[in-house]
């Protein structure tokens, strides 16, 4: 992702919402009841770390059995400390007390909490690019010391990978308006199949399944600090490619999977909280990163330019908290206002303002009325009143109604590029107006050479397409270009 292109905005739950979220998470909670815990007889080890002798009450504490106990105690432990919770009071002596930032998680505000949150998030994605102890293990040579050139381990290079890879989730959530689960699979092949590669090869393939594996891995360990949804590998269905490898078979491969299938390779997805935590942090990397509501307390102008970029859904969800701070009248009449101009995102400016007018009953209606005779919204204030049902609307001239087109067209064009949806509403101008471009080429919008000669690009019927392209060259003659 670029950091100077913003990305579509997100939908975030209240502050409120989320807070609960993160006090609810099994990592934070934990870490809180470690931290009450905790008292005057407590010991740590010069890194923090719980005194092995120790781990069992704290499992009890924690209501925690089984093999996994004394380690996911300790990984809560770890998350108290770094998360503020639990201070060091004295190294040589190992005790501890409750830490500045325990309070919060009760007396303080959901902001507050969220902010001991992020923190612990921090800490758990550190540890998500980390190798795991074996690995580790194995690489600590004879006298004590860590060989990290055995592990073929880059710290550095791992962090981004998981950065990209949740980057690249957060992307897919808002561009689709909060896109369902996403398979591993596809996650992996996002950061390593190059986006202009055909058929991948047999090393790329080999690339992506060990990418998929080790993130397996890595959103295993941060599903309990709530920022996913996470369905595993099913690690019977990795039992049986183990076996496959090692069978000398020739057989075929099966034919294509199936959804129940795909979900067997692991399915993950951004919870609410998530979206929050990975949009902070894409915030603190640089990155434009806009909510939806942004736009609510700007003007009409900001609110048009903004939301052009916008999916459809958040273009609504951002124009509706703009609408319930103003009185429709006044906000109808900021809007038009604003649609106006010649300039190149002017039709699209237009659109939205279509759009959310949509939005807005009859008590818009004077301002409505008011730019009837205007040139660029006498149009736009013709559709309006009729789809509203309001009476004595004066019917367009057809200058006005090959402008309105253009003018569409051209926000269309600015919106989708060249999509099936226009592709359609070109076949349909052509079709239902003969000699549509015969009187296209002349209409007085600075767009028209553009919105013909795209309309020569997009339809099928090579006649067709070429009297777009004529039409094109005169309307761009015609204004001296």
């Amino acid at each position: 992702m670029s950091d100077s292109s913003p990305l579509p905005p997100v939908r975030l739950t209240s502050e409120a919402e989320l807070a609960r979220d993160a006090l609810a998470t099994p990592l934070l909670s934990r870490a809180a009841r470690l931290a009450r815990w905790a008292g005057p007889d407590t010991r740590v080890g010069a890194g923090g770390e719980l005194v092995e002798e120790q781990l069992a009450g704290a499992a009890d504490a924690l209501g925690l059995s089984g093999d996994d106990a004394a380690a996911l105690a300790s990984e809560a432990w770890r998350i108290a400390v770094d998360a503020g919770l639990v201070e060091i009071v004295d190294e040589d002596e190992g005790t501890v007390a409750a830490g500045a930032d325990l309070a919060l998680l009760t007396s303080g505000g959901p902001q507050d909490v969220l902010g001991v949150w992020l923190v612990a998030l921090e800490a758990v994605l550190a540890d998500a690019s980390v190798p795991d102890l074996d690995e580790l293990a194995g690489a600590v040579e004879e006298g004590g010391e860590l060989d990290l050139s055995s592990l073929d381990w880059d710290p550095e290079a791992e962090a981004e990978f998981l950065d990209g890879v949740l980057g690249n989730l957060y992307l897919l959530t808002v561009s689709d308006d909060g896109a369902g689960p996403v398979p591993l699979p596809a996650l992996a092949a996002s950061m390593i199949v190059p986006d202009d590669m055909g058929e991948p090869s047999n090393d790329v393939l080999e690339q992506v399944s060990d990418a998929m594996m080790r993130l397996d891995d890595q959103f295993r360990l941060l599903e309990p600090v709530g920022i996913v949804d996470f369905q595993p590998v099913d690690e019977a269905l990795m039992a049986d490619t183990d076996e496959a490898l090692m069978a000398d078979t020739d057989e075929e491969p099966a034919g294509p999977l199936d959804e129940t299938d795909v979900s067997r390779y692991g399915m993950v997805q951004l919870t609410p909280l998530g979206l929050y935590g990975l949009r902070a942090r894409l915030l603190e990397a640089g990155f434009s990163v806009p909510a939806v509501g942004d736009l609510a307390d700007k003007g009409a102008d900001a609110l048009l330019d903004g939301t052009g970029a916008f999916p459809p859904a958040a273009a609504r969800a951002e124009t509706e908290q703009w609408l319930a701070r103003r009185e429709p009248l006044a906000a109808a009449r900021e809007l038009l206002a604003a649609a106006r101009g010649g300039d190149a995102g002017a039709p699209l400016r237009r659109l939205r303002c279509q759009q959310a007018l949509s939005l807005v009953g009859m008590e818009a209606e004077p301002a409505l009325r008011d730019v009837l005779d205007d040139a660029e919204l006498g149009g736009l204030a013709r559709v309006w009143l009729s789809e509203h049902g309001a009476v004595d609307v004066p019917p367009p001239s057809e200058a006005m109604i090959f402008w309105l087109t253009i003018d569409t067209v051209a926000a269309q064009l600015a919106a989708e590029g060249n999509s099936a949806e226009l592709q359609g509403l070109v076949e349909g101008l052509a079709q239902q107006h003969g000699g549509f471009f015969a009187a296209a080429w002349r209409v007085d919008h600075p767009a028209t050479p553009d919105v013909l000669e795209a309309m020569g690009r997009l339809h099928p019927d090579k006649k067709v397409a070429k009297e777009a392209r004529k039409a094109a060259f005169k309307a761009r003659s015609q204004q001296g270009g």
